[in-house]
């Protein structure tokens, strides 16, 4: 039987800072509404984190917003995944590091209310945000599939998409918050990086009038599934077939091409100055997902 995952991506506009959380559990509810049998939904980066019309993201509000992931206002949003029993990613949130960063932190909720992922954007905007970067990249497990963790200008990175396919990602949640013309390019680094690594990608940029919206979602041949076509809010909805980033694996993109399996048992590492590292053939292969219980 073919695993699938039905999902909504939010092309929404931002809410503004400290508003109470029962309109955001209101607009969740509505958003499932397109598709009552979704299982995943996903809002843009730092939706919950607007700062007046056009958003400034003004670096005073931001820090004065920013709180631990095991503060009020997570809990709070840790309840609306619950109460609804769905996987939620709320976009990004300001998180207060240990040693008082200002992260900007993608969140992955589970139905039964904990936080199945957590990922601190590696590549901050600069100079134009103020977050500190984070360290680590991060997928989470959802019942039937695993998803990487992906925050805006990531995407602009290659090695970003690549770390988190070769961590057994399958489809990766890009969330965006871009109000600038360079949307169009980040469109085709969405079907690049789909096809480069042979995984879904979901896209999802804020609403106007702060953001440029044309949210996307992409097959992992880079084929589109579904694409906003402007600006305006909008609600997308797919059923992803989980068994197809296998099957192009296997039998490779438009039947010929197999990234994955380029290597040759024995063959010489490839070194990469840049990186101070290098691609060995003995760990190229992607990781498999292993089952785990729902946090």
């Amino acid at each position: 039987m073919t695993s699938t995952l039905p999902l909504v991506a939010a092309q929404a506009a931002p809410r503004q800072i400290g508003e109470p959380l029962a309109a955001f559990a209101a607009e969740v509810a509505d958003a499932l509404e397109a598709r009552p049998d979704a299982r995943l939904v996903v809002f843009p980066e730092l939706h919950l984190f607007g700062d007046d019309s056009p958003d400034r993201q003004r670096t005073e509000a931001l820090q004065a917003a920013a709180e631990p992931l095991d503060g009020a206002f997570v809990a709070g949003l840790r309840a609306i995944a619950r109460d609804l029993g769905i996987w939620l990613v709320p976009g990004s949130i300001c998180e207060r590091g240990p040693a008082g960063e200002l992260f900007n932190t993608e969140l992955v909720l589970s139905p039964t209310g904990g936080i199945a992922g957590s990922y601190r954007k590696i590549f901050p905007w600069r100079p134009h945000e103020p977050y500190d970067p984070g360290s680590a990249f991060a997928t989470a497990d959802l019942e039937q599939t695993r998803v990487g963790l992906n925050i805006c200008y990531d995407a602009w990175y290659p090695e970003t998409t690549r770390q988190l396919a070769w961590m057994g990602a399958e489809v990766i949640l890009n969330v965006v918050k871009t109000t600038t013309p360079d949307r169009e390019q980040e469109l085709v680094l969405a079907r690049a990086n789909a096809i480069v690594n042979q995984v879904f990608m979901v896209s999802v940029n804020c609403a106007g009038p702060v953001g440029r919206g044309r949210s996307i979602i992409v097959g992992p041949e880079g084929e589109v599934i579904a694409e906003a076509a402007g600006a305006e809010p909008e609600l997308l909805t797919a059923e992803l077939d989980l068994s197809a980033v296998a099957r192009v694996r296997e039998h490779g993109t438009a039947g010929v091409n197999r990234m994955w399996s380029q290597f040759r048992p024995g063959e010489a590492p490839i070194h990469l100055p840049v990186y101070d590292g290098r691609i060995d053939p003995a760990t190229w292969t992607p990781q498999h997902r292993s089952p785990r219980s729902t946090p």
